[in-house]
């Protein structure tokens, strides 16, 4: 898409301004996400939800419709300004589960960003300029002649849609804090009768009737373990996120450069196929692993398992550079090679949403966890994704720096093509040996757990 906006020289280039759309959603992301998760603390987490997926609705289209960088960089602005709403849902998310499911349900968040990441991307490039690509389907298309990245975006937005739906008709507000009148209210004014699934936690008077509570101020909240916490998170973030912004550009890149020389398509196919394994590992592997283990053990082991893949993928051009060499020789022999190289890329794109899964969903429960009420978890949430959103602005800027810079110029290893990556991997050691100071009281729902006052009282 870059490449047809015509504002890259070289192709070379292209990394630097893909690097900057990364960016730009991150930019007003950050300006916007501790508004977000302020505002639903006080009006509640469907309004901000049900506004945020309209806003991603209108800016999906309008994306597939660009004809310019610079337009292209004002509706993924825009698009980072409705994405602030996302430290809301995690939110949500703990106001809906108890101590004995709230692993899985919070693991059903990065599920769904990871399989809409893999799947989403996967659409990105199967149906990118589809009057070229299935030409007995939409060759004559004007429309999707003129604007070439409409169809994917199309794709996208009926998702938005779905959700849109589901949100006005289906989701209920999470955020009931029962009034003074209603917690006075004495036993025997209570519903009575057995309880069923489908009987109110609370008294109708008390489920309606919603009265302000007194949020933690922000000192309070940012003790030294949450800072720490913070900013590990923040470490793992950026590293994460400059491999994550680089494979794409890498997988396209020519392999006499360092890549692997795949086409849109076979990049979609390659991301689309994690879509698949993050399934399994996020509902059957983590939930496991977590009840048996902890939060801390599973963020530990999802950190040691994104060290060897960061270390291994950039040698996997020499294979395609290989495969390059080799095209036109023995059909056989190019085949079996070229089936060496997609296994091995798909064990290492494995290991990499294995260790995806398990950092991320390990970090958020961690967070969750280090609230001391619920009426603060949307600061709590918000700050994480306002590290977050600020890392993101600075990941892709390196990153596609980076490896413009590494491609360009023919230094040793690992300051070559393996610079991004090896440097992604220093850091995840980094934070791996930090998570060591790491209490193992961020197991528990610190919400839920007995106050020092209560104790007393």
């Amino acid at each position: 898409m870059i490449e047809d906006f015509g504002v890259a020289e070289t192709p070379k280039d292209i990394s630097y301004y893909a690097s900057l759309l990364f960016v730009s959603l991150s930019i007003s992301q950050t300006a916007t996400v501790m508004y977000w998760g302020r505002l639903s603390d006080r009006i509640g987490r469907r309004p901000v939800l049900i506004a945020g997926l309209i806003g991603t609705l209108a800016v999906s289209v309008l994306f597939g419709v660009c004809k310019t960088f610079t337009m292209a960089l004002l509706v993924r602005l825009a698009a980072g300004v409705f994405a602030g709403n996302a430290a809301v849902m995690k939110s949500a998310m703990a106001e809906i589960a108890d101590d004995t499911n709230r692993s899985r349900m919070m693991a059903l968040l990065p599920l769904t960003w990871n399989f809409g990441s893999m799947v989403g991307s996967g659409v990105g490039g199967v149906f990118a300029n589809p009057a070229t690509q299935f030409p007995g389907v939409f060759g004559d298309s004007k429309l999707f002649t003129y604007f070439p990245y409409l169809l994917p975006c199309l794709i996208g937005s009926t998702v938005a849609a779905f959700g849109l739906v589901a949100g006005i008709f289906n989701f209920r507000e999470t955020l009931v804090r029962p009034s003074c009148a209603a917690i006075e209210e004495p036993a025997s004014e209570q519903p009575t009768g057995g309880s069923t699934e489908i009987t109110p936690l609370l008294a109708q008077s008390a489920a309606t009737s919603v009265a302000p509570v007194k949020q933690s101020s922000m000192r309070s909240l940012l003790t030294p373990l949450v800072v720490r916490v913070m900013v590990t998170n923040a470490i793992m973030c950026f590293a994460y996120n400059m491999c994550d912004q680089l494979y794409p550009i890498f997988a396209a890149t020519n392999p006499r450069d360092g890549g692997l020389g795949l086409d849109p398509r076979s990049i979609g196919v390659s991301l689309g196929i994690e879509g698949i394994v993050v399934v399994y590992i996020q509902l059957l592997v983590y939930p496991r692993l977590e009840r048996k283990f902890g939060v801390l053990y599973c963020y530990r082991r999802g950190l040691s398992f994104a060290i060897p893949y960061l270390i291994s993928m950039p040698f996997l051009s020499m294979i395609a550079l290989h495969l390059q060499n080799q095209a036109g020789t023995s059909a056989t022999s190019f085949v079996a090679e070229k089936v060496v190289m997609w296994g091995i890329l798909m064990s290492l794109m494995t290991m990499r949403i294995t260790s995806s899964v398990m950092a991320f969903t390990s970090i958020n429960l961690m967070i969750t966890n280090m609230a001391p009420t619920r009426a603060d978890l949307g600061f709590m949430n918000g700050t994480q994704q306002l590290a977050m959103s600020v890392v993101r602005i600075f990941a892709p800027i390196v990153s596609g720096s980076l490896w413009s810079w590494s491609i360009k110029h023919s230094l040793p290893l690992p300051f070559n093509s393996h610079l991004v990556w090896t440097l992604s991997a220093v850091l995840i050691a980094i934070v791996l040996k930090l998570s060591y100071r790491i209490p193992d009281s961020v197991n528990k729902f610190a919400a839920d757990q007995p106050k020092l006052n209560d104790v007393e009282n």
